[in-house]
């Protein structure tokens, strides 16, 4: 489903990049290549092979691509995908259904926007990039009257899922939602074996997440396939940070 909103895709203040919304095919191929290269080349994902050097599932067909091009190498080096209540509705679930009970959620599915499969190329991780996928869905979200923003947020697992243990345990007392508000992991991640104790290295995505306002909805589920470790997040847009809001909407 493509949506060529021309007033989401500008020439963006930040240097040479650009920052909108797919308009065609061959656009939409271009982030999932990107999301082939980060989550299978450089994370070990096992992708199920629909087309040599891409990830894509069901769930593509039916989502708007969010896209921050470079401009001078002409190369998409971040992408977003974003799944509207309406579009979750012709698919038939959010992606997050399948890892997580999502049941105490339902009322708020009519105006519930899924992100997902975020990722940024390696040479362009310094934030710039972040800013602007970032400032593109505020603007979307507040256009479109939507009140709830719901998403998975992925930690590696490489090192046996330590820090995915201790990051969710250091995180609980700040961030964990109200009881209304939790979800249950269908593969849930034994965290309270994976514990050290030792300070939780924090993925700038998620820190990024929680300083606007985002809550942790429940333990994390345990993705065999990505191998991470992933935290429900609900972020009402009545909790958004307003310093946060005001910085990304000027991107």
């Amino acid at each position: 489903m493509l949506h060529a909103q021309e007033w989401l895709y500008q020439q963006s203040r930040h240097q040479h990049y650009s920052v909108g919304f797919a308009r065609t095919d061959g656009e939409i191929e271009e982030a999932q290549r990107l999301r082939f290269k980060v989550f299978a080349e450089e994370m070990g994902a096992r992708i199920p092979a629909r087309a040599p050097g891409i990830d894509a599932d069901i769930y593509d067909p039916h989502c708007q691509h969010l896209i921050v091009r470079d401009e001078q190498s002409g190369k998409v080096v971040g992408t977003y995908r974003i799944l509207t209540p309406d579009a979750a509705r012709k698919v038939g679930s959010y992606y997050s259904d399948n890892e997580f009970d999502l049941t105490r959620l339902d009322h708020m599915r009519p105006g519930m926007v899924e992100i997902g499969r975020s990722c940024i190329h390696q040479d362009y991780r310094t934030g710039a990039v972040i800013a602007l996928l970032w400032g593109k869905l505020a603007e979307f979200m507040i256009r479109g009257g939507y009140r709830y923003l719901i998403g998975c947020a992925s930690v590696g697992m490489a090192d046996g899922g330590h820090n995915a243990a201790n990051l969710f345990v250091q995180q609980l007392d700040d961030h964990l939602a109200p009881l209304e508000y939790r979800v249950f992991p269908r593969h849930a991640l034994p965290f309270e074996r994976l514990v050290t104790g030792q300070t939780a290295e924090v993925p700038p995505l998620l820190k990024g997440y929680l300083r606007a306002g985002a809550w942790i909805c429940g333990d994390p589920a345990w993705d065999p396939d990505f191998n991470t470790a992933d935290l429900p997040l609900l972020l009402p847009m009545e909790r958004l940070n307003p310093r946060y809001a005001k910085h990304f909407m000027r991107a």
